[in-house]
């Protein structure tokens, strides 16, 4: 049995459908909404849901954060259960998602199970904004982005976690504007935690429909990568490295006026992500999948320049700020999570 957290902000045309099927499990013990004061009927369609199934709750969760929005639930519920699920209100999920998960567990003997994660468009830019995160143009072949084999892992999409080890760790760090799921994985390895990739159970992930959106979200993603990194000085992946360098073009691009040559790295990006979003597209369905290319090139740069703005705008980097007493590896492997 589960502990489940739903953090919340305006989901109200995901969340209805998200409860219902959460409900129809019978391993969610106590399914908590965290909600971060939405003004678009979401805290209306979980005191329904609430009134029709009691273990349905609304909590108020002031920070808006989703990282503080989990902590404050396992804060307040952690005693209904010896697992935490989480579950993001913007993602479709397997029927029995939680019941699997702790077959999983339970098959794999890990401390955390996470799952892969699968981009699915509902039309116009969207669909190639699914098509671009559905590649290795537009994730660099992360294991969780793309569905392979069961296998342990350092990270993946959180799903299940042992709420022992997650307070253990600290749970998550509130000072992550993102990337908080990558952050506390590298605490709970340390600890010695064990995560499993359960390959049979992807999630169905919506992504943004304007490029706008795109950008301000993947600005977002390069800023927590780079504070998650300079905190745990931790080597970026080539697959990392890749938009950092981009970014490094598009600035020298701006020397073009001195001498053409300026313009040649980003020029050679600008084509791979033009022919190879065209070949994503033609294979995918054609259609607005072509524009597969522009929105890998909208996450290349965003998340550059929001690991490059984090660098500089932050020279000492950000202390954490961590909802519970960390244990050190020893203390905590006096035992399992049962």
């Amino acid at each position: 049995m589960a502990l489940v957290v739903i953090p919340c902000l305006n989901e109200a045309a995901h969340l209805d459908g998200l409860l219902h099927l959460v409900r129809r499990d019978p391993a969610a013990t106590l399914i908590i909404v965290a909600d971060g004061g939405s003004d678009d009927g979401s805290q209306s369609i979980v005191e329904r849901h609430g009134q029709e199934d009691a273990r349905v709750r609304l909590l108020s969760n002031p920070a808006k954060l989703q990282s503080a929005g989990v902590n404050l639930a396992v804060s307040e519920f952690q005693d209904s259960s010896q697992w935490l699920v989480r579950m993001d209100a913007h993602c479709g999920y397997p029927e029995q998602f939680v019941s699997k998960l702790l077959a999983a567990q339970a098959a794999s003997a890990a401390d955390a199970v996470v799952v892969p994660m699968i981009t699915v468009g509902q039309g116009g830019f969207q669909d190639g904004v699914a098509a671009a995160q559905n590649s290795r143009l537009g994730t660099g072949g992360s294991a969780h982005r793309h569905i392979g084999q069961s296998t342990f892992v350092d990270h993946g999409h959180h799903a299940l976690i042992s709420i022992k080890h997650f307070k253990a760790a600290g749970g998550y760090c509130e000072e992550m504007v993102c990337n908080e799921d990558a952050e506390l994985d590298h605490r709970l390895g340390l600890n010695g935690a064990l995560i499993w990739l359960e390959a049979s159970l992807p999630l169905t992930y919506f992504p943004r429909k304007t490029p706008a959106a795109l950008w301000r979200q993947y600005f977002r993603y390069g800023k927590g990568r780079a504070r998650n990194v300079r905190r745990h000085r931790l080597l970026l992946k080539l697959r990392q490295l890749m938009p950092v360098g981009v970014a490094f073009a598009a600035t020298l691009s701006l020397l073009a006026p001195i001498h053409p040559i300026f313009l040649v790295p980003a020029a050679i990006w600008l084509m791979v992500c033009i022919l190879g979003g065209a070949v994503i597209g033609a294979k995918s369905g054609g259609g607005w999948r072509y524009a597969a290319g522009p929105a890998a090139a909208i996450m290349h740069l965003s998340w550059g320049f929001g690991f490059l703005h984090e660098v500089l705008t932050q020279p000492r980097g950000v202390a954490p700020k961590l909802a519970f007493q960390p244990v050190t590896n020893a203390a905590n492997s006096a035992g399992g999570a049962g």
